[in-house]
């Protein structure tokens, strides 16, 4: 009887093995390197994800452990909330200032050679400044600190392994395309991320893209061994609307198409109204912002926070609107301002967060008041308010972003309403054409050359106080 497995077999599969280690395939190499970046971005997005998970149950918890005393009710808040903020701040500004913010435009920056990406500080600051701000409330997503953390892990992997700048550009995005996944559970949205944002920065091409995809099905598979393969948000299946009322999908994105525009404004604007602040102690910045953050929670969480628990608790508008005692499209026109100002007003501080996260629960408040509006003038064209809930999460994601495919298969990775692509497509088409329009730039173009001006400015003062 022949041996089923003869040493020729053997010695060809160690052959293959062999060639794709040796130097002559380099991509062997590469890809088993993106790998173990993927699967340290899963790490650190799921260890962030169940810190901040605990430091936010602590903290309500300590809340409800004072809620029927009178001072302490709203001064617990307050005052911890505050604390946490100032803690973070300090840490951001004294240690790694440039994990103030998502931290996407620093990995573009680094990958074009501006800015430096210094891995030994940001993932340990980055990891522990955001947990106490996100843990504090803040109204910011934990996307951006693991597409930080994520592409740093891609500096670090190719700096040990003494990679090439073009292998280091290629682990450095996939990186970021892990972390990306690993929020939000959302592999393919990791790999589209980097494809529309980041494209500028490496040579696309056979090797980049399976590097890419490496990392991000490793960064999803480590994720779901701690937190589950379940959808990041719970939301109901809905029905695909009808062909004949998608005009009114049109006229959705092109609202949207307006908010994004004044959103990345606003964004900026805030920034710069919180420059003016540089002068004062971080500390004194956390606990001013901390402080206004924390009465919000004591007035309802859902006014603070990333948005997580406010998405599902927003379509249930029903209840909702009774417990307050406001008519539904009015309570969720009051959530989307106050949320809206809070995200600038979170981001502007220069906390470690992301933007990802707010921007879809601003996109399902307008989206639920939009639906309700429609619902009641055209009920045969909008027979569910809760399809623009979820066109409404794309939507303001492509109109900030400019980046539309990551914002539909977001949408669609975190839902699971696959029925409702098409409306997306329409809807964030129309967003995107809007923006773009009104003369807006994609949000973190703008964040970088910002964060490019301001590094210019200091170190011309600093050669200036040298020479004096």
């Amino acid at each position: 009887m022949p041996d089923a497995n003869p040493p020729y077999r053997l010695h060809e599969r160690t052959k293959v093995i062999r060639r794709l280690l040796n130097r002559e395939y380099r991509y062997g190499r590469v890809l088993l390197l993106a790998v173990l970046v993927g699967g340290l971005a899963g790490l650190f997005g799921a260890l962030f994800q169940l810190a901040i998970q605990w430091v936010t149950d602590y903290h309500l918890s300590l809340h409800r452990m004072v809620a029927d005393m009178p001072v302490l009710s709203w001064a617990l808040p307050i005052v911890s909330s505050a604390v946490m903020v100032a803690i973070a701040l300090t840490l951001v500004g004294r240690l790694a200032p440039e994990t103030s913010g998502s931290g996407v435009q620093e990995i573009e920056g680094a990958m074009g050679g501006e800015r430096p990406m210094r891995w030994w500080r940001v993932i340990p600051v980055k990891f522990v400044a955001g947990v106490l701000a996100l843990g504090a409330g803040l109204v910011l997503g934990r996307e951006g600190p693991t597409i930080q953390m994520g592409g740093a892990a891609g500096k670090m992997v190719s700096d040990l392994f003494k990679r090439d700048n073009a292998s280091k550009n290629m682990l450095m995005a996939a990186g970021g395309g892990a972390g990306l996944a690993a929020a939000f559970n959302a592999p393919l949205s990791g790999i589209l991320f980097v494809i529309e944002e980041m494209r500028e920065y490496f040579r696309f091409g056979f090797l980049p893209f399976e590097t890419i995809v490496a990392a991000c099905i490793t960064s999803t598979y480590v994720v779901q061994l701690f937190v589950g393969q379940g959808p990041t948000i719970p939301m109901p299946d809905f029905a695909t609307p009808p062909l004949h009322g998608w005009w009114l999908f049109l006229i959705f994105g092109a609202c949207f198409g307006v908010l994004g525009y004044l959103f990345n404004r606003g964004l900026l604007n805030t920034l710069r109204l919180f420059n003016k602040l540089r002068h004062w102690p971080r500390w004194a910045v956390g606990l001013m912002v901390g402080g206004v953050i924390g009465l919000l929670m004591w007035l309802s969480p859902h006014l603070a926070g990333g948005g997580y628990e406010t998405i599902p608790w927003a379509l249930q508008e029903e209840t909702a609107h009774q417990a307050i005692g406001v008519s539904g499209p009015r309570l969720l026109i009051l959530l989307f301002v106050i949320r809206f100002g809070t995200t600038l007003f979170s981001y502007g501080s220069g906390a470690p967060g992301g933007i990802f996260a707010p921007m879809l629960a601003l996109g399902v408040c307008f989206g639920l008041c939009y639906g309700h509006v429609a619902h009641l003038l055209v009920p045969d064209l909008a027979p569910h308010a809760g399809v623009f809930a979820i066109a409404g999460m794309a939507a303001l994601f492509a109109a900030t972003v400019r980046a539309p495919l990551t914002g539909i298969v977001l949408t669609v990775e975190m839902t699971h309403n696959y029925a409702l692509i098409l409306p997306l497509i329409v809807t964030c088409l129309m967003a995107t054409v809007i923006a773009e329009g009104l003369g807006g730039k994609p949000i973190y173009t703008l964040l970088l050359r910002r964060t490019l001006r301001l590094a210019r400015l200091a170190e011309r003062e600093k050669r200036a106080g040298q020479d004096a």
